[in-house]
């Protein structure tokens, strides 16, 4: 099941949403003119312009393992050969929540921000719901690293903090319903409780994250207990975020 809207009415402008929708297009567009034919080795790997953007600027989960100190058991010359010298991996924990994979992974990432996000910076105010955002997305970063450290592959997307907006909308909309499509049958709309659909996605997650668990490599590519934990991060912190209801009635911005 795909989304493709809901009808909860905003009473203010998502500013941020958009904001955070058009930061993400553009790095994309940017990663994309960059050259992928292999023309460097890192780590034992061939390695092209656009695998090193990645490197420089996503989060390899035995890196930020290894600069907190953490047994990675990953080797040694694996780390040397990923790992920034400058010790920013903290700093690449947020930047990873710009960059994406391919045109898959940004048209889905984005699709789920565009239509679940404005409800949740509606409810936050502009400025807690940046904050809370990239909260969500250092908790998925926190989750990955935990659950894979080992791995020495950088991993990329907003669909860390993006699952932590699908936790909050749960908590602050349990009632609320979500316009789908099911593939092939793209023009018939169906009608779903978003409780139902942020509940059937998470059992996805949770199962596909519970499947890698002792897996040398993730099999599948993708960093699902990132998912799993920048959701339970933003079900957990929406209850410190949010305003009073009177404040949000009379409030436009914070």
């Amino acid at each position: 099941m795909f989304p493709v809207g809901d009808f909860l009415r905003t009473r203010t402008t998502p500013f941020v949403n958009w904001t955070l929708i058009a930061i993400n297009i553009a790095v994309f567009i940017y990663t994309v003119t960059l050259n992928t034919r292999p023309d460097a080795i890192i780590g034992g790997f061939e390695t092209s312009e656009a695998d090193r953007f990645l490197f420089d600027w996503g989060f390899v989960p035995a890196c930020v393992a290894d600069y907190f100190g953490f047994d990675t058991h990953a080797d040694p010359r694996a780390i040397a050969a990923v790992c920034p010298a400058d010790g920013r991996e903290p700093l690449q924990i947020i930047t990873s929540m710009f960059l994406h994979a391919g045109w898959a992974h940004i048209l889905g990432n984005m699709l789920f921000l565009w239509i679940f996000g404005d409800n949740v910076e509606d409810s936050l105010g502009h400025v807690r719901y940046l904050v809370f955002y990239l909260l969500c997305g250092v908790a998925a970063g926190a989750a990955q690293t935990f659950m894979a450290v080992e791995t020495v592959v950088p991993a990329v997307g907003a669909s860390g903090a993006i699952a932590g907006i699908l936790g909050a909308y749960l908590m602050l909309h349990p009632t609320a319903r979500v316009q789908v499509v099911i593939l092939p049958l793209f023009f018939i709309p169906f009608f779903v409780p978003a409780a139902l659909l942020i509940a059937i996605w998470f059992v996805m997650q949770l199962f596909a994250g519970l499947a890698e668990i002792g897996q040398a490599t993730a099999g599948s590519g993708v960093a699902w207990w990132a998912h799993i934990g920048g959701f339970l991060a933003g079900a957990l912190l929406i209850w410190f975020f949010k305003r009073p209801q009177r404040q949000r009635r009379f409030a436009e911005g914070f």
